[in-house]
């Protein structure tokens, strides 16, 4: 099998607008495609995407962020409880979504300013294989964990002659 490298993240979201409106305003995405509600079978639901077959896709919404992968959005009605809490980072299944900026200051306190809920930070590493990344959490509003981060240069692993991350920056 030859990889490329990854083509999108799917990430369900409550509110479709709501994420939509979100990404475009805070980290200036743009849409790609949307969907609509999708016609499947209970069959389809349980055999195609693994979740139970009273469930549906109301909505697909895929968008561009900058250079780099896809975010594919999906809104799903039928859960029994659509308000149940995320999973922390710190649980198995918990993840987040990090953005490469430009500078991890000014990015934060344009989204605390917008009134986003930035966590504490942003925080700069000194020293480790970390060395030379600032980062800082935030919340989407529906309570997803995303990051910002920035770099001043290559980072501490690379410097100590690990393999290059990828960095949407640029471009390798």
């Amino acid at each position: 099998m030859t990889v490329f490298g990854l083509q999108h993240i799917g990430l369900t979201v409550p509110d479709m607008a709501q994420a939509v409106r979100f990404f475009e305003t805070m980290f200036g995405a743009v849409v790609c495609l949307s969907t609509g509600r999708l016609d499947l079978t209970d069959a389809d639901m349980i055999r195609k995407l693994g979740v139970p077959g009273d469930r549906r896709i109301e909505d697909i919404t895929v968008l561009r962020l900058g250079n780099g992968t896809n975010l594919e959005l999906f809104q799903y009605s039928g859960e029994p409880d659509p308000d149940a809490p995320l999973k922390r980072n710190s649980e198995p299944g918990g993840f987040h979504l990090a953005f490469q900026v430009e500078d991890c200051l000014v990015a934060a306190d344009r989204l605390r300013a917008a009134g986003v809920e930035v966590l504490d930070g942003p925080n700069h590493v000194e020293a480790g294989p970390m060395a030379g990344l600032t980062w800082c959490y935030l919340k989407a509003p529906w309570g997803q964990f995303l990051e910002i981060v920035s770099m001043d240069g290559p980072l501490g692993a690379e410097r100590a002659g690990a393999p290059a991350q990828w960095s949407p920056k640029t471009g390798v």
